[in-house]
Parts: C-alpha cells; sequence; structure tokens
C-alpha cells in the first residue's frame, strides 16, 4: 500500500488530497472542522523547520557564494525584479477594481476588527537588527534571522581558513534540515486535506456569496497576474515552457493555497525550485527567505488596489486619477516597508486607505471572507518567489539548464 502511496507523484498527491478536503467540506458542513486538527499538525510540523532551515540556509547560500560582487549583483537583480512585479500587480489590481461591475446594494455584515499599529518608517528599518538573535529565533522574527544570518555568512567569508570549522557544522546544519525538511513534507496531502475541509466547512459555499464579487475579483487579478506577469516572464527569461513550469511548482502552490502562509510554504518552495527547476540550492535559500518576506505581490499590490475600489462603491465615494496613481504607489512601497510586520496585508490595507481618505472601517466588510482571500494571495506570493528563483537564477547561471531541458524533453508528448 505505501509503495503505491509513493509511486504517485507528489503534486498529484497534493491535488487529490485538496480536492478531497473541499468535498468534504461541502458535504459534512460543520462537522468537517473537526479535521482541522490534521492540518494544525501539519502547520506546526512546517513551522518547526522554518527558522533553523533560513538560518542554516542562507548562511549556507552566502559562505558558497563568497564572490561578493556576485552577491551584490544577485541580491540587486531580486529585490529589483520583486519590486517590478509589485507594481505591476497594483496596476491589474486597479484595472480589475476598476471594471468590477460593484453592487452597492450588497447587504454585508461587518466583521470585528482590531486596530492594528502601524509602524514609522524608522522603527522598521531599526528592527531589521536583532538586539538578541537568539530572542529573535525563538520569536520567528525571520527578517531578523535573515539579517543576522547574513552577517554570520559574511563574516565566515572574510574570516577564511580560521572559520573552516565553523563552516563545515553550519554547512552539515542546512543538509540536516534539507532531509528532515522532507520527511516533514510527506505530511503535506494530510495537512492540505484537513485544511480544506475545515475551511469550506467554516465558512461554507452560501456565507460567501454577499462578498462574492469581491472574492472573485482578488482571484481574477491573481489569475492575471499569476498566467501573464509570472508567465511571461518565465517564457521570456526564465528559458523554460511556461506549462512545465507551472507543473513544476503546483505543489508549492497547493501548500500556499490551503495553508495561507508563505513562510510555512518555504520547505515545499525550496524542494521543487531545487529540484523541479534545478536552480541552484545556494541561491534558493538566499531568494525564497528573502521573498516570503518581501515579495508581496498579493498582499501588497493586488488585494489593496481591488479593496481601496470596492470599499469606495461601498460608501459611494469617487475615486480620482490622483488617488488611483497614490494607491498604485502606496501598495507597490507598503510591500517592502512592512515587511516583517504581523498581519502583513491587514497593515498594507490600512496603508492604501489612510492615503487616499477611504473610510477604515470599510475593512471590517471584507476581515470576514480574509482567510479565503489570504489563500489566493498567498499563492500569488509563492508563484512569485518562485518565478524569480528561476529566471535571476538563470540569468546568473545557477541553473542546470541541460537538467531543465532534459525534464521538457520528457514531458513532451510523442505524435
Amino acid at each position: 500500500m505505501l509503495a503505491f502511496w509513493f509511486a504517485i507523484p507528489f503534486w498529484q498527491r497534493v491535488l487529490g488530497a485538496l480536492l478531497l478536503g473541499v468535498l468534504t467540506g461541502v458535504l459534512l458542513g460543520e462537522q468537517a472542522t473537526t479535521l482541522k486538527p490534521l492540518g494544525t499538525l501539519f502547520i506546526n510540523a512546517i513551522r518547526m523547520l522554518v527558522v533553523p532551515l533560513v538560518f542554516f540556509a542562507l548562511i549556507s547560500s552566502i559562505t558558497s557564494l563568497a564572490d561578493t560582487g556576485k552577491m551584490q549583483r544577485l541580491a540587486f537583480k531580486t529585490i529589483g525584479l520583486f519590486l517590478l512585479t509589485a507594481l505591476i500587480a497594483s496596476l491589474i489590481g486597479l484595472t480589475v477594481g476598476s471594471l468590477m461591475p460593484w453592487d452597492n446594494a450588497m447587504q454585508l455584515t461587518a466583521a470585528e476588527v482590531k486596530p492594528r499599529d502601524i509602524p514609522p518608517v524608522a522603527d522598521v528599518l531599526t528592527n531589521l537588527i536583532p538586539t538578541n538573535p537568539l530572542a529573535a529565533m525563538v520569536n520567528g522574527n525571520i527578517l531578523q534571522i535573515i539579517v543576522f544570518a547574513a552577517i554570520v555568512g559574511i563574516a565566515i567569508n572574510k574570516v577564511g581558513d580560521k572559520a573552516l570549522p565553523m563552516k563545515k557544522v553550519l554547512l552539515s546544519g542546512a543538509d540536516i534540515m534539507f532531509q528532515v525538511t522532507r520527511m516533514v513534507l510527506e505530511l503535506t496531502p494530510l495537512g492540505v486535506f484537513g485544511l480544506m475541509a475545515w475551511a469550506v466547512g467554516s465558512y461554507g459555499l452560501a456565507t460567501l456569496l454577499p462578498l462574492g464579487q469581491f472574492i472573485i475579483a482578488v482571484y481574477i487579478g491573481c489569475a492575471i497576474h499569476i498566467l501573464f506577469t509570472y508567465g511571461g516572464l518565465v517564457k521570456l527569461f526564465g528559458g523554460m515552457r511556461v506549462r512545465d513550469y507551472f507543473k513544476a511548482i503546483l505543489p508549492a502552490q497547493l501548500v500556499a493555497y490551503s495553508s495561507a502562509s508563505s513562510y510555512g510554504t518555504l520547505p515545499v518552495s525550496h524542494k521543487v525550485v531545487t529540484e523541479n527547476l534545478k536552480v541552484s540550492k545556494d541561491y534558493a535559500s538566499f531568494v525564497l527567505p528573502l521573498g516570503a518576506t518581501i515579495n508581496m505581490d498579493g498582499c501588497g499590490g493586488i488585494y489593496p488596489a481591488i479593496a481601496a475600489i470596492f470599499i469606495a462603491q461601498l460608501y459611494g465615494i469617487d475615486l480620482s486619477a490622483l488617488d488611483y496613481l497614490l494607491i498604485a504607489g502606496t501598495a507597490t512601497l507598503a510591500s517592502v516597508g512592512t515587511a516583517g510586520v504581523p498581519g502583513t496585508a491587514m497593515v498594507m490595507l490600512t496603508v492604501t486607505l489612510s492615503v487616499v481618505g477611504l473610510p477604515l472601517e470599510g475593512i471590517a466588510f471584507i476581515a470576514a471572507v480574509d482567510r479565503i482571500i489570504d489563500m489566493m494571495r498567498t499563492a500569488t506570493n509563492v508563484t512569485g518567489d518562485t518565478m524569480v528563483a528561476l529566471v535571476v537564477g538563470r540569468a546568473e547561471g545557477l541553473v542546470d539548464t541541460q537538467a531543465t531541458a532534459d525534464a521538457q524533453l520528457v514531458n513532451t508528448p510523442q505524435r
């Protein structure tokens, strides 16, 4: 039985579990919420991995890519591409939001929203440096862990041969975490099944109808961004057929969608980027944690743009051309400015609404279905991380192009 199970491709196991979870949620209704512990078990297992995986893998990446000039070039290209796609995402969000035939007579029930404090830019910058690296690890502050790991990696390169014993320990730590990751990922189908059954059982299809237009708009915007922006960049610069690319990253998309956690999806993202897209482990260990922190196309580009237009429609407020420009610019910059802040999507939306003077009370209307929207936002963010890993990795010679070509040849139907 186990042999048969493992003979099924990983992505097919995950997709089957997702569909079965949805079906279970529809059939059992609220009773399906009792399956949530299966999802919680999976989420706890992958959260267990995140801090040590990011720490060891990032140091391993920096010490392996010892060329300082190359590291600077990689960082510049990676962050630049993240910002470019964030701008495109906000423009797509504005377009979809403007074209959507909103119904002003919707009867919505506002959910309770806890106000969030938006930290000043100065605080965001000063909080990049951990005063206590161990506390940052305990608290799961990924941004501070990334900074500390980068500093340690650079210091190891500068010390040289004297640091070889520590370098070997850290490299061994990275290899151990990769193996632990592979073990934990076998729980993915079980976790996806539990999460989807719980989500559908909790909300139900009927509950989502009053906010159906808003949900559909966000999903359309994310789908356009995934297919045309990411797919187009892969086609032009990724050296890979778009169909093969999406097939390769499907497991990461499914886990991101069901878990709604970019950090939680990191182990799966690393697996598909290194094994399916053939990107080097060193660069994958650098770009993926960074992307999970600052690449917020779904949360910071598409979502706040559509939500701002939706809330303006609810309150009968007309937006000017300047308002649209402010929304696009704010949504793009907020994706980096609020990195590492809990509840990132809500913080970004708060910033966007404040800039154009829209009532913050409008957030309460859409908070009730935030989980359903967050699933698609996260899948979009994770897809962007894998795209940047492939495109920049290929440009810098960090992709095994021969292995990619062989994989595409195997996937080509014979006539």
